[in-house]
């Protein structure tokens, strides 16, 4: 049996009440959601060339999780007090509809959008949403996937470097890892065995950019920020002999070409 999403909410006035879309655009707002990150609220707020709401209504924010699944998670419901005349930005001053407080970030619906605006009554759409699921605990696109499915750009590696569950998984493991870089295609391979193995290598990227690593070091930080993706070829168990890392390193760079080719220089 189908549950709507209006069987949870129980929305009385959906004429007066309307649903904010919110793509995985160049904001990327889910993961403005996990980082908490106050622009996504200036988002669900935001006025263009007209004002998106009035004095009285309710609003409900959803977040696209991937762009090519229909499913959106719940981050916002409010009532709004204030217009303020703002066009071009956040333009609302609003209280929290406290009673829907439990399912923000926990209740996702499958939705098909195939409208260009972003903005609907509630009226029109909410019986075409229907409940997936209700998490457990707070959403969080962040789990570690296998080691053989890493695959995430700088930003992704700023942020999931302070989960617990990817510390666990990088602290406890030697491996060799590789840099691409996506603006022309240039490799670079390195290995983490030393303190913290992989996390204390990442860590340092995280930190510098460049890792310490001479045959990164001239590219700008806002390059490396922009285009480098960080992969993992190989993982050992802590208790694996140095030598046989820098081996495998060293492997990994004549498959690769990453010295011929690459960023790698030795």
């Amino acid at each position: 049996m189908t549950i709507k999403l209006n069987d949870i909410l129980q929305i009385e006035d959906l004429n007066n009440t309307k649903i904010r879309f919110l793509m995985n655009d160049e904001h990327h707002p889910i993961e403005q959601f996990e980082s908490k990150d106050d622009k996504l609220l200036d988002g669900h707020y935001w006025n263009y060339k007209s004002k998106s709401y009035k004095i009285g209504q309710k609003t409900f924010g959803f977040i696209k999780i991937k762009a090519n699944e229909d499913l959106w998670l719940l981050h916002h419901a409010s009532e709004i007090t204030k217009v303020l005349n703002i066009m071009d930005g956040p333009g609302y001053e609003y209280n929290i509809l406290r009673q829907y407080e439990k399912y923000f970030g926990r209740l996702i619906i499958k939705y098909k959008n195939t409208a260009t605006q972003l903005i609907q009554y509630a009226s029109t759409v909410i019986d075409k949403c229907e409940i997936y699921k209700i998490l457990p605990d707070i959403f969080d696109n962040d789990i570690f996937p296998g080691y053989d499915k890493v695959n995430i750009s700088w930003e992704d590696l700023s942020r999931v470097l302070q989960k617990g569950n990817w510390r666990t998984a990088l602290e406890n493991q030697k491996g060799v890892y590789l840099i691409t870089d996506i603006s022309n295609g240039k490799r670079y391979v390195g290995s983490a065995y030393g303190k913290d193995m992989l996390l204390g290598r990442w860590e340092d990227y995280k930190e510098t950019g460049h890792g310490g690593n001479k045959d990164l070091k001239g590219l700008p930080l806002a390059h490396i920020k922009a285009n480098f993706r960080y992969s993992i070829l190989d993982i050992f168990k802590s208790t694996t002999e140095d030598d046989v890392i820098r081996e495998r390193e060293g492997w990994w760079k004549e498959v690769l070409l990453s010295r011929k080719f690459g960023y790698n220089k030795n």
